[in-house]
């Protein structure tokens, strides 16, 4: 199926997916494991109307909340995860990183970009309008980590946190663990004043910084830069020891697809959250 995305490159990234008419996106490499059920929303296929129109699941859009529980059931079904089992992050843009157990289900947790969990049928969910989400799964110990990384999240390096937590609850080895680098903002359409590349040029080796970093005409006068976030993430990944096939990075801008993605860039507040969705199978196939 195609829904008309619009993507930066002809890599293969994303599979488009469709179920009783709420599609969805995943991805190839996470789905190669064999031991998740994943996802990634769209704006199609919910009931909310409005600045949230249609499939909007977070609480915090000023939403019906009939609606986001309709929206809810649906995605879920979709995906093939439980709505009752879900964990959801209140993000702060922090690195907070919590890890999530069965007595968890139908919370948000208060000051938590990143969840990790090791208990099957526990299904992560984090949000998003621009910000980037990072999936995590180690298929030896299964286990699983979803975590959202804005770009306070991305200097403060939230990947690695993530991969940490990982480690000191499960024993994951970066080598196994696969990752994924969610639909976010490109650097194309991502503009960031000069002190925020300046924490970045702190945080990360010069030798980086050509690629992180772009200058369009007349932004050097206002101190402004094209910021890639999605570039900072795979570099974070690597710097934590995951290699390099085991890393599938996004070619899709939700800013350049604000019709079927919510962009907080191009929509502002009056919208609705994409969602990301990661759950270890319940039973293995």
């Amino acid at each position: 199926m195609s829904i008309g995305l619009k993507y930066k490159s002809k890599a293969h990234i994303f599979d488009e997916r469709e179920k009783d008419g709420v599609p969805y996106l995943s991805f190839p490499i996470l789905e190669d494991t064999g031991i998740v059920d994943h996802g990634f929303s769209t704006r199609l296929g919910g009931v909310s109307t409005g600045g949230c129109a249609s499939m909007n699941i977070s609480i915090h859009r000023g939403d019906d909340p009939a609606a986001v529980e309709e929206n809810r059931r649906r995605i879920a079904a979709a995906i093939g995860v439980k709505p009752e089992k879900m964990v959801y992050s209140n993000q702060t843009h922090t690195v907070n990183v919590a890890r999530v157990t069965a007595g968890d289900v139908g919370q948000s947790l208060p000051e938590t970009d990143g969840m990790i969990t090791d208990e099957p049928g526990l299904c992560l969910v984090t949000f998003y309008a621009d910000c980037v989400p990072l999936y995590f799964v180690d298929p030896v110990h299964r286990a699983i980590g979803l975590s959202h990384s804005g770009w306070r999240g991305t200097v403060n390096k939230m990947a690695n946190v993530t991969v940490r937590k990982m480690q000191e609850a499960f024993g994951s080895r970066p080598e196994d663990i696969v990752a994924a680098v969610g639909p976010s903002i490109c650097r194309d359409c991502y503009e960031v004043s000069g002190d925020v590349a300046a924490q970045f040029k702190e945080n990360y080796d010069p030798s980086c910084w050509d690629s992180l970093f772009s200058q369009k005409e007349g932004q050097k006068e206002r101190d402004k830069y094209q910021l890639d976030l999605w570039k900072a993430n795979e570099i974070n990944l690597l710097e934590a020891g995951l290699l390099p096939e085991h890393i599938a990075v996004t070619n899709l801008c939700t800013c350049c697809n604000p019709d079927l993605l919510f962009s907080h860039r191009v929509l502002g507040w009056n919208r609705g959250n994409l969602s990301a969705f990661l759950a270890l199978k319940e039973q293995m196939e």
